[in-house]
């Protein structure tokens, strides 16, 4: 059988792939070694812009004559000895010009004197440790990502942790007057520290602004939930420039409430239904939780307020029925503030039923700050705590409608959620 011109071209194909796979081998050793060779370029690339840098201010290059005229006193003189810098393609060793003879001070802005990590790298910490990384295993975890040569250690960590005590410090002081704010939710978190007695309140205040952004504007460790304590932070933040919020939504502490009234008398208040339906379980036996958590959870959900309140009335008689008084009274309790929020847009409900804003990234927050070991003192904590927020600040989620939040700013009102404007466009429809 005589072979055909397609089989003669597949052979050729074959041949071909064979020899591009042979070619292929060599560039498997690059691959090896692929970190160290980009890392080395990097290297040589960030040591020619030290050499630029100092040509550009002395205004000629090495070897080169002074001008007469307007020139930089000054000249070469070497380089320094050998530094490491940690980035986040890895850690790469190199040498600063140095200049002798100045009249002025040079500073260089490519490699700052005392920098031994980029703002990016630095800024990778509290992401790792936000996402679950322990002090301890900081060291072999960025040796393994940067190189064997990562200046960083547990050393290194507990420098920065300083570093942002002393930022969290900067940061409670700024001023506040250019906030527009609409919402305000206030939580706290407790923390047991290990060379410390009792848990110590960390108390959190996040504020939504007229623009749809969420901002956290208050991380103060406090003794205790108190009213003393709460009224001091909401002083602090109308001092530093913070205007009366609208709506203030947190739990159901007293503390929290009595500060609002001291402080911002004229916001309206939001107790978070989370806290209250979990306070009403705990009055009824264990059996009856999964029918009585579709009824309590569907009171939050009407469309109106007179909605909600039949749906309670309808709870409060299965409650009666099912000789369980206790938690048809305690549904009662503090009524008004529960179904506060539907004084405001229906588009807001959703962020405004609970003090979920602040429970979400403490979620994260609990991982690491659980373990009393972990810290000694409250105020290690309250730093870690502000960089982690920081962190988790980035990706909070838009409030809803935020064109909304504009009309609450400026005063508009609401009634089941609807303006009257709203209700116009309806009955025009």
């Amino acid at each position: 059988m005589q072979p055909t011109a397609t089989m003669a071209e597949e052979g050729g194909n074959t041949a071909v792939r064979k020899k591009n796979i042979e070619a292929e081998v060599p560039s498997r050793v690059c691959w090896d070694s692929l970190e160290s060779a980009m890392r080395l370029k990097v290297q040589g690339w960030i040591q020619d812009l030290l050499e630029e840098e100092v040509t550009e201010f002395l205004g000629r290059r090495k070897s080169a004559r002074r001008a007469a005229v307007d020139a930089v006193e000054g000249y070469r003189n070497g380089r320094g000895k050998p530094r490491r810098l940690t980035l986040s393609v890895g850690t790469v060793t190199l040498r600063r010009p140095k200049l002798r003879g100045l009249e002025e001070r040079f500073e260089s802005r490519v490699m700052p004197l005392f920098a031994r990590r980029t703002q990016e790298v630095n800024a990778l910490l509290p992401e790792l440790y936000l996402h679950g990384l322990a002090q301890g295993d900081m060291d072999l975890a960025l040796r393994g990502l940067l190189g064997d040569d990562a200046p960083i250690s547990a050393n290194t960590v507990a420098r920065l942790k300083e570093k942002w005590r002393t930022e969290h410090e900067s940061w409670s002081s700024q001023r506040l007057d250019e906030l527009e704010v609409v919402y305000l939710w206030v939580d706290g978190i407790y923390v047991k520290a290990g060379l410390e007695q009792e848990k110590a309140a960390v108390l959190v205040v996040i504020a939504g602004l007229a623009n749809g952004r969420k901002v956290i504007v208050s991380l103060t460790a406090g003794h205790r939930e108190s009213e003393s304590s709460w009224a001091g932070v909401l002083r602090d933040l109308k001092e530093r420039g913070l205007s009366c919020p609208k709506l203030v939504i947190g739990d159901g502490h007293l503390g929290i409430w009595s500060g609002v009234r001291q402080v911002f008398p004229e916001a309206e208040e939001q107790r978070c239904w989370n806290h209250r339906l979990i306070n009403v379980l705990d009055k009824l036996p264990q059996k009856q939780h999964g029918q009585a958590k579709l009824m309590l959870k569907s009171i939050p959900q009407a469309a109106t307020r007179a909605e909600a309140t039949r749906l309670k009335e309808k709870f409060q008689a299965w409650c009666r029925k099912q000789a369980q008084p206790a938690a048809a009274e305690l549904i009662d309790r503090d009524w008004d503030r529960l179904v506060t929020f539907y004084n405001f847009p229906e588009e807001h409900w959703s962020h405004l039923r609970t003090s979920n804003v602040i429970e979400s990234p403490f979620a994260a927050l609990r991982l690491r700050t659980h373990a009393s070991k972990r810290f000694k003192k409250v105020d290690n904590a309250t730093a870690i705590m502000f960089k982690l927020l920081l962190v988790a600040e980035k990706k909070f989620r838009r409030l809803n409608a935020p064109e909304r939040m504009r009309e609450v700013f400026l005063g508009k009102k609401f009634v089941n959620g609807k303006s009257s404007s709203d209700k116009n466009r309806e009955a025009a429809a």
